[in-house]
């Protein structure tokens, strides 16, 4: 079985799994001309969607593609095929993620940007922070992350609530609502937090409809996907004072271009889609287990669903 790795990290993933099995057969690289060359005859396919829908399109195909992203949006355009099995990155990102969340959050209690601030101004800054305690988090997406998110929150002594595809109890939430709720949810929030999946169902959630319904005191923090907010919604509602702020990781268009109105926007900071990220070792350990279950014919972890879109 021969094993193609198409990521910027690909050195780094042979190591990793040559380390844990020495007789794989492993082809790697991060570039497009190359990985055409080197799919030829691999199963299997490990890496970055937006490397290996350049291979799809080029009518190449395996028998299971892995993904090293949780999103795989690329890998679901309407001209690709579907017929193999795919895999999206589960299980390894509920502990970065929330330790980006608790950077922000616990700095806004803390009110760091502003006191920041002060410092240049030479302005001796005596008010006194809040504490998570008792806060208010309302987490948009309570599928694996967002359960693995709530977990992690909930020593802070916060109220967790959460908004997922179907109504249901999950451990570590109050109430988790569906997403036709959330414009009744929002104005409960102190801290507004979207973590939903890139579908048709999620895109333009985050409108000024919503945000009108916020409290002002509330900060959004987007690290689901770009096309869930309305950008200009989102500007008119900071410039209003209809939020507090907003911590923005994800865009539509990324690289943010130059000009674009979140560069400038009050109460707006951009993190530049950083706020989990991939972790080889932890990757490789998810391959290993889905690979052991790909040769032995049984489910494997993070099984997209064609039609939902993950």
């Amino acid at each position: 079985m021969r094993i193609l790795i198409a990521e910027q990290q690909h050195a780094t993933y042979a190591a990793l799994l040559r380390e844990a099995q020495p007789h794989l057969s492993l082809q790697g690289s991060a570039d497009p001309a190359e990985l055409a060359q080197l799919a030829e005859g691999c199963e299997v396919w490990l890496g970055q969607p937006n490397l290996l829908a350049a291979l799809l399109r080029q009518g190449l195909q395996p028998q299971w593609l892995q993904s090293t992203w949780a999103g795989i949006t690329p890998l679901l355009a309407a001209d690709l095929p579907r017929d193999y099995q795919l895999t999206r990155a589960v299980g390894i990102f509920a502990q970065v993620m929330a330790e980006y969340l608790l950077t922000y959050i616990l700095g806004h209690e803390r009110q760091v940007l502003a006191r920041r601030a002060s410092q240049l101004e030479q302005r001796w800054d005596a008010r006194l922070p809040q504490s998570l305690a008792g806060r208010r988090v309302l987490l948009v997406g309570a599928g694996e992350i967002g359960q693995g998110v709530a977990q992690l929150l909930a020593p802070f002594g916060v109220e967790l609530r959460g908004i997922a595809r179907n109504p249901r109890a999950l451990a570590g939430f109050a109430q988790v609502s569906d997403l036709d709720s959330l414009a009744q949810q929002v104005g409960w929030a102190d801290y507004l937090i979207n973590l939903l999946p890139d579908t048709t169902a999620t895109h333009n959630v985050f409108d000024r409809a919503l945000f009108a319904r916020m409290q002002p005191s509330a900060l959004f923090i987007n690290v689901g996907r770009g096309v869930a907010v309305v950008d200009a919604d989102l500007l008119d509602a900071l410039q209003q004072g209809k939020l507090a702020g907003a911590v923005i990781d994800v865009c539509r268009e990324e690289p943010l271009p130059p000009g674009h109105s979140f560069w400038t926007a009050p109460g707006l900071l951009l993190t530049g889609h950083s706020a989990a990220p991939t972790l080889p070792d932890a990757m490789a350990r998810l391959f290993l287990d889905n690979l052991q279950g790909f040769r032995a014919g049984t489910a494997l972890r993070g099984q997209v669903d064609f039609s939902r879109g993950y």
